[in-house]
């Protein structure tokens, strides 16, 4: 087709104009000079992670204060109840102290294996019966325990798992073989998560499953198994048996794997190597376990907390920010202290969506869409209050047009990098590198993709039922130091205050100036969506594209 002159000329000045136009929303708009307060940040921080809130565990009398902070908080600020005049959205909690007997005796094969509970495994149960009983089950190499049918990949090719044990490595197969084309290479699907295999091997009818832990394939030592998987365990209190589970569920440390396999006369090595491959199929042991665990059951109910801001112009969709506010309460003590603060794990995130609020709220006019600021509880027991309010959402998903998620952000000063969980997922990453470049920032990939982090907090809620997520923090290149400062400093705080007592706020030492940088970049992402008419999508890799797809046709929103 032939195009005069004329028509090019006025159709290339339109398209300066549509450029134009983006370009002075990105840096005309109110929300690009409006800087969060360090003063309110710090002040949030401090409170919420002072020894008053003794860790913020739910269910307890701290659960309490917090919801009072918020709720006051939000009135303050001027943000209104999203439960029909209620900041609360009450989430029904089961907490369930399973206990085994202190060592478990594998026989079958050339000797009985007398292993110990804590060093050497822990199992459980999350079945709601006082007693669970396992008898002589059989236990089966699994490999990986996957079922992708994507990639023509099934473990449990011709077996009945019925009875049985399923004895399944951590992380999928893509973490050694570095194939991206193969369970995205050494970036973790969902796949390679532990509540994976237990889902799968539940699906499976086996009668128990057990992990096999290695520190680099989990992303976590050894350690954190025994202390996270030792004590009692939450879960949402649904009516028994709606949530299909194997009986025992637990772990075992490498060195007894490695015992295991050698009293069955099995080459660990060669199997380990079988598993890697689409062709591998189940491997009997010739080993059997038998175990008991009593269980003992407290109900309770917690809440999340949920305000809204409504759009000025298209209220009934919705952009949902989201945080965690609970932490691990009172633990074993590390150096004479057992309040566990959780000072950067999460008070910083609900700090920072406090003060997004009130942003939002000083503006001239609310913005286009709807801002929901949606602090749940019980991220630290299994993701459980995201996990409520995705499958109970106020707000429904079919309109929910993004899920922004704030969790752990670093006290180490302003960075010129900022990591993305889940880089290639969805193309709100590319939102992200619009704003992150207003900062004069760059967007960088997670660093340690075969860890799973994208799978390991309340945005993974959100993505399972196909609202496109996100979910980064400032990375290791700070602006004062970089990564030869930064590093040291991230792995210093991983390694010896992570989910430990000694995760608390110090004023001395802290440089607020990174987490309100992260909450610029956060408030910003926010607004700009909100003020558009489009519909960030998952990528056409992703695991959760075809949920989004299935759950707009069905919601039929536009």
């Amino acid at each position: 087709m032939m195009l005069n002159k004329s028509f090019l000329l006025s159709f290339g000045a339109f398209c300066l104009f549509l450029l134009i136009g983006c370009a002075q929303l990105e840096t005309e708009h109110p929300i690009m000079s409006v800087e969060l307060s360090e003063e309110n940040l710090e002040r949030h921080i401090a409170e919420l992670a002072s020894d008053r809130y003794m860790g913020r565990l739910p269910m307890t009398e701290s659960e309490e204060l917090v919801l009072n902070y918020l709720t006051s908080e939000l009135e303050a600020i001027g943000v209104e109840p999203a439960n029909n005049g209620s900041f609360l959205q009450e989430v029904g909690l089961l907490e369930v102290t399973s206990k085994s007997d202190d060592q478990l005796t594998i026989r079958g094969g050339s000797e009985p294996l007398t292993i110990t509970f804590g060093p050497d495994y822990v199992i459980y149960s999350q079945l709601q019966e006082d007693e669970v009983r396992v008898e002589n089950a059989e236990i089966v190499f699994c490999g990986y325990g996957v079922v992708a049918p994507e990639y023509g990949w099934n473990d449990f090719e011709g077996i009945d798992m019925t009875g049985k044990i399923a004895l399944v490595l951590v992380n999928d197969p893509g973490f050694l073989l570095g194939d991206d084309d193969l369970f995205t290479g050494e970036a973790m699907t969902y796949y390679g998560r532990w509540t994976y295999k237990y889902e799968e091997a539940a699906r499976q009818g086996a009668e128990g499953v057990i992990i096999i832990h290695e520190d680099a394939a989990a992303g976590y030592p050894w350690a954190v198994v025994e202390r996270s998987w030792s004590g009692p365990k939450m879960q949402l209190d649904l009516p028994a048996g709606t949530i299909q589970r194997s009986p025992l569920q637990g772990w075992i440390n490498s060195e007894v794997a490695a015992r295991l396999f050698e009293i069955s006369g099995l080459d660990q090595e060669e199997l380990f190597n079988n598993a890697l491959s689409a062709d591998f199929t189940p491997v009997p042991m010739g080993l059997t376990l038998s175990a008991t665990m009593h269980n003992s059951f407290e109900r309770g109910t917690s809440s999340n907390v949920v305000g809204i801001i409504p759009g000025s112009e298209r209220p009934e969709e919705y952009i949902v920010y989201s945080t965690h506010w609970d932490h691990l309460g009172v633990g074993a003590p590390v150096d004479g202290d057992s309040i566990y603060n959780g000072a950067v794990d999460n008070a910083t995130g609900v700090a920072i969506l406090l003060e997004i609020a009130r942003a939002v709220k000083n503006l001239p006019e609310a913005p286009a869409r709807s801002l929901v600021f949606l602090f749940v509880t019980a991220e630290e027991q299994g993701l459980l209050g995201s996990s409520y309010y995705a499958n109970n959402p106020l707000f429904p998903t079919s309109l929910t047009v993004s899920n922004l998620n704030v969790d752990g952000i670093y006290p180490f000063g302003p960075t010129n990098d900022f990591i993305v969980m889940g880089y290639d997922q969805s193309e709100l990453t590319d939102w992200g590198k619009k704003i992150a470049e207003t900062q004069g920032r760059y967007l960088v990939p997670d660093q340690e993709p075969e860890k799973g982090f994208f799978y390991r907090s309340d945005q993974f809620s959100f993505a399972k039922v196909g609202v496109p997520a996100f979910y980064g923090l400032g990375g290791t290149d700070l602006v004062d130091g970089g990564h030869e400062v930064g590093r040291p400093l991230r792995e210093q705080y991983n390694r010896e205050r992570y989910h430990r007592p000694g995760d608390v706020y110090d004023p001395d030492t802290w440089n607020i100036g990174g987490i309100a940088q992260d909450g610029q970049l956060f408030l910003r992402l926010g607004v700009k969506l909100a003020e558009s008419d489009d519909w960030p999508e998952w990528n056409d890799h992703s695991e959760f594209r075809a949920i989004r797809t299935s759950d707009l046709e069905v919601g039929d929103w536009r």
